[in-house]
């Protein structure tokens, strides 16, 4: 995930605004049972992007309204965090299809949540390294104080096995909504960042990635809200980006 803090709320242009939505969880989360919140949406939906900030802006929210509390209340669990290594892809021939539903450890996951509702001790989650194109086991600590539970990913309410296994586990479930030309965009300026050219870049976006988006939006059961974005993109002043895509904020999976 990228580092949102500091992002003027002006450009993550969403309806119910940033704000809207995060006065809503923190109304949720101030509830005796641990909530667990679902975000979905296709590939380059800035669905990490967003997810962090709305978890940033609840804990502000909360703190201001609670100055004597000292530990936050909301934490994100990402679910490219159950990515499976390559070394178990390779010999299933799934590496060229890592990001398909079948890439992710989807019975790990729900094991994790499990955990999580319980709300008995601390739980720690994995976090997919970008960069190592890997997971780090423990990445994240979930704690007994954290009582809302953000849970970001493509596949969260697809309507199929396993994943719909997952679906009595969540409280409440957003989809964010972006269209079809802006995601495909999207995708093409993030593969030529990582030095794809650009028919390279095309081919990979329409024939991965947007086989993956159109499998979620068609596929998967209907949310409690949809969060729809702007089709402009979300500007991150900290950003280092070439200059022909400078300042779009667009996770690389999500």
């Amino acid at each position: 995930m990228r580092d949102v803090q500091g992002i003027p709320d002006d450009d993550l242009p969403m309806t119910p605004t940033l704000e809207a939505m995060a006065e809503r969880l923190l109304a949720k989360a101030l509830t005796e049972r641990r909530t667990l919140v679902a975000i979905a949406g296709p590939p380059a939906a800035g669905k990490s992007t967003l997810t962090e900030r709305l978890c940033e802006r609840v804990n502000a929210l909360h703190q201001a309204r609670d100055p004597q509390t000292s530990s936050a209340l909301a934490v994100v669990v990402p679910m490219d965090g159950y990515h499976y290594d390559n070394a178990v892809l390779e010999p299933l021939e799934l590496v060229a299809t890592k990001g398909a539903p079948e890439t992710f450890d989807c019975d790990g996951l729900k094991h994790d949540l499990m955990r999580i509702r319980r709300a008995e001790r601390s739980v720690a989650v994995p976090v997919f390294d970008r960069p190592l194109d890997l997971a780090r086991a423990g990445g994240r600590l979930v704690t007994p104080q954290h009582r809302l539970i953000i849970v970001e990913g493509n596949y969260l309410l697809l309507n199929r096995a396993p994943w719909r296994e997952l679906h009595p586990l969540f409280d409440m479930t957003l989809f964010i909504d972006v269209s079809d030309d802006v995601l495909e965009t999207r995708l093409i300026q993030r593969w030529m960042e990582m030095g794809a050219d650009p028919a390279g870049a095309l081919d990979r976006a329409r024939n991965k990635d947007m086989l993956n988006a159109r499998l979620i939006k068609t596929d998967s059961v209907a949310a409690d809200l949809h969060w729809s974005a702007s089709d402009r993109p979300f500007k991150d002043p900290q950003a280092k980006h070439s200059p022909s895509t400078a300042g779009d904020i667009h996770d690389p999976t999500q």
